[in-house]
């Protein structure tokens, strides 16, 4: 007697969950219990501003050709990026993302652009500085991330604060994370967001692939983030991709790596 064969919805189910299985489920505060992801933002509901400011014409062709790959409609709706507010950029780097929070946060607001004074990267600093001169509302800040002093406003006075794809990069170069999220956390509003987004690395690997694939362990971040005072709110899955094992650099294959995309907030 031939074996029935599986009805191609209950296949296709099974590969679902068998690639979702893959994922590191993210842990809450509360003793470890698994944070369901959101799912991507649909289109249709995210702001007008932020549409505008990712199809803006002044943003450079480069920026817009790393858009596929690091979606910024959704990281900067799911962060609640608004006009008129204050943010951080933190280890700007060339300035993509800098670019994005000013375009959307508009004159009445301000964003604070972050990077270290390091001579290794001149030839980045020098196109950050040739970006950010010609945006009016944004405050270049060049030091190292865990300053105490790294902001020059007051104790609660920003809405959010951003690292995008770097948290890895920090904590590779040995900087006091402990001391730069308590400065975010010191400067944020109650209730301010502190957005992080990263490359996966595998379960339980923590910092050890920080250096080599570029990659950091989800958890990792989180408790260290959440040391520092904040809670995790929620977590996004418009980065993930499910077919990345997490064991090659992410240059390989560039905009194609899972990512983690998990917003803080202070209480």
């Amino acid at each position: 007697m031939k074996k029935p064969r599986l009805a191609i919805p209950v296949t296709i189910a099974i590969v679902a969950a068998m690639l979702a299985a893959t994922l590191t489920p993210t842990r809450a505060q509360d003793g470890g219990a698994e944070m369901k992801e959101a799912a991507p933002i649909p289109e249709a509901s995210i702001p007008s501003y932020i549409i505008a400011a990712v199809n803006s014409p002044a943003r450079p062709a480069a920026d817009k050709a790393l858009d596929a790959g690091r979606k910024p409609a959704q990281m900067l709706a799911f962060f609640g990026i608004k006009p008129g507010m204050k943010v951080v950029d933190l280890s700007a780097g060339g300035g993509y993302t800098t670019e994005l929070l000013s375009l959307v946060v508009g004159p009445e607001g301000k964003v604070y652009s972050q990077n270290p004074n390091l001579a290794r990267f001149a030839k980045m600093l020098a196109a950050w500085h040739a970006r950010v001169k010609n945006l009016s509302n944004v405050v270049a800040i060049e030091k190292p991330a865990d300053v105490p002093n790294l902001l020059p406003v007051g104790p609660d006075s920003i809405d959010a604060a951003i690292i995008n794809m770097n948290y890895h990069d920090l904590v590779h170069a040995g900087l006091n994370m402990d001391r730069m999220n308590k400065t975010i956390f010191t400067d944020l509003k109650k209730g301010g967001v502190y957005g992080v987004i990263d490359n996966s690395a595998q379960a339980g690997s923590g910092a050890r692939d920080a250096g080599t694939l570029h990659r950091i362990d989800e958890n990792f971040v989180i408790k260290q983030v959440e040391a520092a005072g904040f809670k995790l709110d929620a977590a996004s899955s418009a980065l993930r991709n499910p077919r990345d094992d997490r064991t090659w650099p992410i240059f390989k294959h560039r905009g194609q790596q899972d990512r983690f995309m998990l917003k803080f907030v202070k209480p």
